[in-house]
């Protein structure tokens, strides 16, 4: 088992390390001025193009709202000059897929983001509708109010927040990518590199048909690198690169009761509850310390080299802030940082739903209770083995699992019941070494755009199928997260600052100027 100890300091080479994680000076270019003004100059109708936008649906699991989106947005990349097409797999949302070309260029990047998002209760936003989006002068917790876009030529206050989903995950990344298009052809300047451009429709489904998309145009794809554009900037604001990212694999479990519902009276300590078997069944899989408690959880785990051990001790340590600013007294595993739990693998309840409560309420034993768990990656895990290993705790715990819909005759033969049903799309965690050429360009580029320090962090929290990417491409990934750090991604009242949408344009302008390796 992995011990859960502060990092290990590194006595060896600490020279060599501090002097390649280290801001170097920042190269000449002269991009990000420009770019900033062709911004300044069209505000206006950025967020007009973006709202629009963002008023699409886009749950993952709903085709038909994917390909509208698709067609939106291959509008969007044709208005620019990126020749856009389609790129599909059978049963497969489409990608969208655009170049720009650049003449004597002997680096090719592609660039990635998703255009599709979480599904959404438009009942639990608070004033607000998921797919109407609207602005507020604040944070809405903060007492921040909807306002309506101003005229042109008005101000527009950076620190406002817009207001729906995928506003910041992750139609945030395409945006900023298309509008650094903009700004750089607006200036006339032309990339360092031939960019592709990688619009994914199913990232928040698990990109379950990412890889047939992938070889199937694996020709057309090849690059030196793909940049990603997804996720949040380091929660005291400032940018970070990040150079790895948690795998995911998200499983049903249903256990079961009576067959039908029972008067809770009449059948009250004869018959099992199965909201009660759930509880206890969870409460299995970690102990009193927070630590996964399934064998063998924690036995696979790739160790962090050296220069990721220094990257990470070198990152502020803002945890009791941000515990303060979650009202969190203290955290589940205690001891390490959170930037070193989340090298490590995790389990999660992402829902439990059994029987009713609140106005629902009913005195009643409930005939199942189900919970949705998602088990979060780090290299040299494989989801795979790692949903093994969860189905082996479930039998060990006296349950027998099946994969199926119990009929009533297996409900009677058996005293514990489980349903497990591991979902598609699970993909294993993916890290790029922080010392590739590659690696070191793109963290120049992005502290050129910026007299803050930019961190270089080894592993995002998050996750994103950049080991799918690799696998099938046998290329490099580097993400560059862009949106804000309280953006309630993937919750209700997702939200983006537009301080951070404007910094996103400069970024990706810088990455794809950025000087060749």
């Amino acid at each position: 088992m992995i011990r859960l100890t502060p990092l290990i300091r590194a006595g060896l080479a600490l020279g060599l390390l501090s002097a390649l994680l280290a801001p170097p000076p920042a190269p000449a270019q002269t991009q990000t001025p420009r770019v900033r003004e062709w911004r300044r100059a069209n505000e206006h109708a950025l967020l007009r193009e973006y709202v629009d936008f963002l008023a699409l649906p886009n749950v993952a699991r709903n085709p038909d709202d994917i390909r509208r989106n698709a067609a939106h947005l291959m509008e969007m990349m044709r208005r620019r000059g990126l020749g856009p097409r389609l790129l599909e797999a059978q049963g497969a949302p489409p990608a969208v897929y655009g170049e720009w070309n650049v003449p004597g260029a002997t680096r090719t990047l592609v660039l990635y983001a998703h255009y599709d998002g979480q599904p959404s209760d438009s009942a639990a936003w608070h004033g607000s509708h998921p797919w109407r989006p609207v602005f507020r002068t604040a944070r809405l917790d903060r007492g921040g109010q909807i306002v309506p876009l101003p005229a042109a030529g008005q101000p527009i206050d950076p620190e406002w927040r817009l207001y729906a989903r995928s506003a910041s995950d992750d139609k945030a990344g395409v945006m900023a990518i298309l509008s650094a298009v903009d700004a750089l052809k607006a200036a006339g300047l032309t990339p360092t590199s031939n960019l592709k451009f990688f619009f994914e429709g199913e990232e928040e489904a698990g990109s379950p048909h990412l890889d047939a998309i992938l070889r199937g145009h694996a020709q057309l794809l090849r690059a030196d690198a793909w940049i990603v554009a997804d996720g949040p900037v380091h929660q005291d604001g400032r940018k970070q690169v990040v150079f790895g990212v948690r795998g995911d694999v998200n499983v049903d479990v249903t256990v079961y009761g009576p067959a039908r519902p029972l008067h809770s009276g009449h059948y009250g300590n004869w018959a099992p509850n199965p909201a009660l078997l759930l509880a206890r069944l969870l409460s299995s899989m970690k102990d009193e310390h927070g630590r996964v408690s399934i064998a063998g959880w924690y036995d696979d785990v790739e160790p962090l080299g050296p220069a990721e051990r220094q990257a990470i001790r070198e990152l502020p340590m803002n945890d009791p802030q941000l515990m303060a600013e979650l009202g969190i007294a203290l955290p589940e595993i205690t001891g390490p940082s959170l930037a070193e739990l989340i090298t490590l693998p995790s389990l999660n309840i992402n829902g439990f739903e059994s029987g009713g409560i609140a106005a629902g309420a009913r005195n009643v034993i409930p005939t199942e209770a189900s919970a949705v768990l998602d088990l979060r990656l780090v290299r040299g895990n494989d989801h795979r083995r790692q949903a093994q290993r969860l189905m082996e705790h479930i039998r060990r715990q006296g349950y027998h699992v099946i994969g199926h819909e119990p009929t009533v005759e297996e409900r009677g033969r058996h005293p514990r019941l489980a349903r497990v049903r591991v979902r598609p799309g699970g993909y294993n965690a993916e890290r790029t070494p922080m010392d590739l050429p590659v690696s070191q360009g793109v963290l120049r580029a992005v502290r050129s755009t910026t007299p803050e320090p930019v961190y270089a962090v080894p592993t995002l929290g998050g996750s994103l199928p950049l080991s799918i990417i690799s696998e099938a491409l046998g290329t490099r990934t580097v993400t560059v997260p862009v949106v804000n750090h309280d953006n309630n991604q993937h919750a209700e009242d997702e939200n983006l600052r537009l301080q951070n949408l404007w910094d996103a344009i400069e970024t990706m302008a810088a990455v794809m100027m950025m000087e060749p390796s």
